[in-house]
């Protein structure tokens, strides 16, 4: 077996700076990083349990790191995690996600917000901390993440973590919260392409935008062309339909300059029977796409959602974010990038056709699978 190979992936944090001081430094930050990730993808959820697999691992552990004080204190994993610059923990995290992301066109990346719900400290009045996340949904891979303290502060969050990402040719799909025109313009600038969600928060856009496809999907309206696409799925009791009309007719919108780039209107109809029950909604977007097949934004639009299912859903049940209490200093948010960093070592294993949890057990029982895990990292 290649010793160096597991450890390999670390060399994308050599530069992330030491928080404590030298005479304090009984164990390497490298061998912390290690021993963390290892656990985590092993199953572990806490720092005490961190520490468990360490001295239950030790002699494993002494292929790759020279432990020359054995394994670290659950404190001390907690009280280096908590120093440790997240800005620097993250560009070290986006360093390596852009060596295993290819960027090629077509691709998606959908950027969402999740709160960590057991971060809140009501000792210190300190609020829970709201990761925002980008996903590439055809890498299905984390692409980096940072924290905000409060789910409005999306909107300052999502250019910040924009300028860290590599999204050429790609689509980037956010929720309402996102639709902002400095957002679309970021996203432009850095020559990706946006469709973006519009809700109440831009009243004069969605109301305007409503009652063009009102029109357009009634009547009709003369001289304007659009694409039209339907699906349908079933089972388990539900019916689903979806329904997807683009336009490229955007001359009517006086302030559509305002908006980089923008194109394209689309209007999402999703229409659900569960147990002789219906329900009917509408969702409206905005793009700088032009020429796109009402097939091809309706993928687009559902796989935004590939975030909800993929991501924050692991995250809860296969991790347990949401139950947690990690909360002094950057402990909860940079625990959450170990947690996204073992995710997506995890998915990109495919010799276990397996679930996450079920690969996380795998990894704690076999060392040969772990090895082999930490080794899609390289």
């Amino acid at each position: 077996m290649d010793v160096g190979a597991p450890r390999g992936l670390l060399r994308f944090f050599d530069e992330l700076e030491d928080p404590r001081m030298e005479r304090t430094k009984l164990h390497s930050l490298g061998d912390i990083l290690f021993i963390a990730l290892c656990a985590v993808i092993c199953g572990a959820d806490s720092w005490t349990e961190v520490e468990v697999f360490g001295w239950a691992k030790l002699e494993w552990l002494s292929q790759f790191l020279a432990l020359p004080n054995g394994i670290p204190s659950h404190d001390t994993f907690g009280r280096v995690f908590s120093k440790l610059d997240p800005e620097a923990l993250e560009r070290c995290f986006s360093k390596w996600m852009a060596a295993l992301a290819e960027a090629s066109a077509d691709r998606l990346v959908a950027i969402d917000g999740k709160t960590l719900r057991r971060s809140f400290d009501q000792a210190t009045n300190r609020a829970a901390i709201h990761m925002v996340s980008a996903w590439c949904e055809t890498n299905r891979l984390v692409l980096g993440q940072l924290a905000t303290e409060e789910k409005s502060n999306e909107i300052k969050a999502i250019p910040q973590l924009l300028k860290m990402l590599d999204v050429r040719d790609a689509v980037v799909t956010i929720d309402a919260m996102g639709c902002q025109k400095a957002i679309a313009q970021e996203i432009v600038q850095q020559g990706g392409h946006y469709l973006l969600q519009v809700k109440d928060n831009q009243p004069g856009l969605h109301d305007l935008v409503k009652e063009t496809f009102d029109e357009l999907t009634g009547r009709g309206i003369a001289g304007v062309q659009y694409d039209f696409h339907e699906q349908t799925d079933a089972g388990h009791g539900r019916i689903e339909t979806r329904r997807l009309w683009v336009t490229d007719w955007t001359d009517w919108y006086a302030d559509r300059r305002e908006w980089t780039n923008l194109k394209s209107f689309v209007c999402m109809e999703t229409v659900r029977t569960v147990n002789g029950s219906t329900s009917c909604e509408r969702h409206y977007y905005i793009s700088d796409l032009v020429g796109q097949s009402a097939q091809t934004m309706l993928r687009y639009a559902r796989s935004h959602w590939g975030i909800e299912n993929k991501l924050h859903w692991s995250l809860d049940m296969t991790f347990r974010e949401d139950t947690l209490r990690n909360r002094i200093g950057h402990s909860a948010e940079n625990f959450s990038r170990i947690r996204r960093l073992a995710l997506n070592l995890l998915r990109r294993e495919k010799t276990c056709n397996a679930s996450l949890k079920s690969k996380r057990l795998r990894a704690g029982l076999r060392e040969d699978y772990l090895v082999r895990v930490l080794c899609q990292g390289v």
